[in-house]
């Protein structure tokens, strides 16, 4: 079994080949960064054009490289959401006109299961795992249980973890792609130079909250003269670095405890999404699960951020099970994991709601299991 990986959901256009026995023949991605830069963050209409243009040949370099002709697939699997819809309808129309084509079988992937499966394809992880997703967009736990079958812990009340890192690098000065360039400033930094906020911290349930911490961060940095001074940037950002890790550590805790008591066959972390390629937070979590007596699994860095390999695993997985697509399908801008979960609360009401939600997720969860 073969398939060919579409991804085109946010800035990066990738083509992928990657075959049932785990083997990544081909990993094309094109990154949209100098096209970005201008505006410190993605613009959806440019990154919309920009897949427009060049995803043709990256399915060519893809096939080429793999050394494999539309004959030799199995299928086709592209990113069908959540995303920016232009970006996304770019790649579902060409994984449909391909199917459509060569008489293959459609598949679209929801991009947070393409994250999810990774580990799958790199380590080989088994079912259930306990799941970590962060990135630009999203902060989520979840217990995967199987292909399509996902049961939401908690997610963010405000801003993404990723999202966060990166308008925190804006704020001091940092290069675009904030996420890397603060990793790398904080590694000069003291991390206990300045005091600032661990979201939710102490809090019941697994919801995650970064606008505070984000706040705070800024009210330091506007008291100080411009451009921050060197030492002050590295401490600040290795200080927010800090902050976020403790939180997401805090709410990975509250998850273990809780299924330790429903769930107690889940023994394993697996952190995904492109926070997941942070050493420092991989470093807290590998601690924690040491705590816990739970294995610890990310995926390589390459494989972290949006590729399309990841998008072809998934679409491996869920043609093993016959869960095709028809060409009728419509691209996704939301597209929850978890179409079941209770919504998250806005953070004005998030307390007093807490207790009713987690009994409302152990119900859900127990009936699932």
């Amino acid at each position: 079994m073969i398939v060919l990986g579409i991804e085109t959901s946010c800035d990066e256009t990738a083509a992928a080949i990657v075959t049932a026995d785990r083997r990544i023949l081909s990993n094309v991605v094109l990154s949209q960064l100098e096209e970005h830069r201008p505006y410190g963050g993605v613009v959806p209409e440019i990154a919309a054009r920009a897949h427009l243009d060049h995803i043709d040949r990256l399915v060519g370099q893809a096939m080429d490289e793999a050394g494999m002709g539309f004959a030799d697939l199995s299928g086709v699997a592209a990113t069908g959401g959540p995303g920016l819809i232009g970006g996304v309808i770019v790649g579902v129309m060409t994984a449909k006109a391909i199917a459509a084509v060569h008489g293959l079988p459609f598949l679209a992937v929801n991009h947070l299961e393409g994250h999810a499966l990774t580990a799958r394809l790199t380590d080989n992880v088994a079912f259930p795992y306990l799941l970590l997703l962060v990135s630009g967009g999203h902060c989520q736990l979840l217990v995967v249980e199987g292909v399509g079958r996902y049961a939401l812990l908690g997610s963010t009340i405000d801003d993404a973890v990723g999202e966060a890192f990166d308008k925190t690098a804006k704020m001091l000065g940092l290069p675009y792609p904030g996420g890397p360039s603060l990793e790398k400033a904080a590694t000069a930094g003291d991390p206990a130079r300045y005091t600032l906020p661990r979201p939710m911290l102490g809090r019941p349930g697994c919801d995650f909250s970064f606008s505070g911490l984000k706040t705070a961060v800024r009210h330091i940095a506007e008291a100080m003269p411009r451009p921050l001074p060197e030492r002050a940037q590295a401490d600040l950002a290795a200080s927010f670095q800090a902050a976020a890790a403790e939180s997401l550590v805090n709410r990975c805790r509250n998850a273990m405890t809780m299924l330790g008591q429903s769930h107690p066959e889940v023994r394993r972390l697996v952190v995904a999404g492109g926070v997941a390629s942070n050493q420092t937070i991989r470093t807290a979590l590998t601690g924690l699960c040491g705590d816990f007596g739970y294995g610890f699994t990310a995926p390589p860095p390459r494989l972290c951020t949006d590729n399309a390999a990841m998008i072809a695993w998934a679409g491996i997985e869920r043609l093993r099970l016959g869960l095709t697509d028809g060409l009728d399908f419509a691209p996704r801008p939301r597209w929850p994991l978890d179409p079941d979960a209770v919504s998250v609360q806005p953070r004005a009401t998030a307390r007093p709601r807490d207790s009713a939600r987690d009994a409302a997720q152990s119900t859900a969860l127990a009936a699932r299991s």
